[in-house]
């Protein structure tokens, strides 16, 4: 039984949800153990899942806390604010810990090092999935710092300390405090183990070569060769409103910020939109912001659709900046407007104008009717649009979720 750990969002645990789907269909049991919320979600996709409950009201942590973790717009602030966050992780050890037991290998998110210590105690192997480039490189800033910082080798070395140093904290307070509980000492070796890579404990990396290309100053155990993209049970059925909107006129732009969007910003947000394909002259597809009523004829509202579907019948993706979302914009050879709002988001905007398959990024804190018309025209140039049909195709090459899993059966084999 090979057990995968993540943690996150929705849309951070589907690449996991992929990389399971490939383990199944090269005969290994495979199970995903994370937050209760996201149960059904993974088993839709036939894949077993160990939930762990999480009581914020009985652990004492402020759900503001939480947020203020995902939205943090610069590494010191997601420091100080993992920092704070330190008995949120403790209290949910021992139930993650149980979670492993049967486990003949773990595979863990860098942001789950309990799953490598757990590993060690177990005496099996353990594999670190990542679902973005994080080893140390002189090559390119981390996502942290990328296209924020000049390239500097000073300010590489610092950007991979930043992301290690901020992964290692939100974790190691986990894995500390339990050990204790648990076994009356520390564990062995207790030191970040991101970079302690080798064929027993190799890294594999959910990212496309075309994209961030795998450095070649990398230990040879580190393996990326693609994206790790669900495959999709059942073909999705739009409702008879949607497809004829999209029928009925030119492809229209999608905007989505996933699970970055927050309510409380709801009207402001839908009122640039709005103004912004008004003045661009476009129709828009506004995605995963509940009902919005008294819409102009050039927009509708929809909840959560796959990406896979619906992205390759949109001009344009507008959205948050996450990895997996990106990934999806670029697989499905559309232009991005990428509207970071805090993490990796900024390294992804900044990436994506880079490869000439979107526009500058548009902050969120900078975000305006105009600047977002603008950004959507300056995306449905020819060069851009013929740029994004040129990275999907050598995407479409890449089988990154399939290479993984054998990775990992690899080092059950030895």
């Amino acid at each position: 039984m090979i057990t995968i750990i993540c943690s996150g969002s929705r849309g951070d645990f589907q690449p996991y949800i992929a990389l399971a789907q490939q383990i199944k269909k090269l005969g290994k049991d495979v199970r995903i153990t994370g937050f209760s919320q996201f149960e059904d979600f993974v088993k839709s996709y036939g894949i077993d899942y160990i939930p762990i409950e999480v009581d914020y009201k009985a652990l004492g942590v402020d759900p503001k806390m939480l947020k203020q973790a995902g939205s943090a717009d610069n590494p010191i602030k997601m420091l100080l604010t993992f920092n704070k966050m330190k008995k949120y992780g403790a209290q949910i050890a021992k139930q993650t810990y149980d979670a492993f037991e049967g486990s003949d290998l773990i595979v863990y998110h860098p942001g789950c090092t309990i799953g490598y210590f757990a590993a060690q105690e177990m005496n099996i192997p353990s594999v670190l999935a990542t679902p973005f480039p994080m080893h140390k490189t002189n090559e390119y800033l981390s996502v942290v710092m990328y296209g924020k910082s000049k390239p500097t080798n000073i300010n590489k070395k610092i950007s991979y300390k930043m992301i290690q140093s901020m992964l290692w904290l939100a974790s190691s307070n986990t894995v500390k405090e339990h050990w204790k509980e648990r076994f009356g000492r520390m564990p062995i070796n207790f030191k970040n183990p991101y970079e302690k890579v080798s064929k027993l404990q190799p890294a594999i990396v959910s990212c496309s070569n075309y994209v961030f290309p795998r450095p070649k100053d990398w230990n040879e155990n580190i393996h990326q060769s693609g994206y790790w993209f669900v495959e999709e049970n059942n073909e999705y059925k739009p409702s008879k409103e949607l497809e004829d909107f999209i029928n009925k006129g030119d492809k229209p732009v999608y905007i989505g910020f996933g699970s970055m969007f927050d309510s409380d910003e709801k009207d402001e947000i839908v009122k640039i939109i709005i103004d912004a394909i008004t003045k661009c002259g476009k129709r828009g597809i506004i995605s995963g912001m509940g009902k919005i009523d008294n819409l102009p004829d050039n927009l509708i509202s929809v909840g959560s659709i796959p990406h896979t579907w619906l992205f390759e019948k949109v001009s344009v993706v507008c959205h948050h900046g996450g990895s997996g979302t990106t990934a999806a914009g670029f697989r499905a050879g559309v232009p991005s407007v990428i509207i970071p709002f805090s993490n990796d988001q900024f390294a992804w905007a900044h990436r994506a104008f880079d490869l000439g398959v979107g526009c500058k990024p548009i902050y969120k804190k900078d975000l305006t009717a105009d600047k977002l018309a603008d950004g959507i025209a300056y995306a449905l140039n020819k060069d851009i649009v013929d740029n994004s049909k040129t990275l999907s195709e050598k995407i479409a090459l890449e089988q990154g979720a399939f290479d993984s899993a054998k990775v990992i059966l690899n080092v059950l084999q030895m």
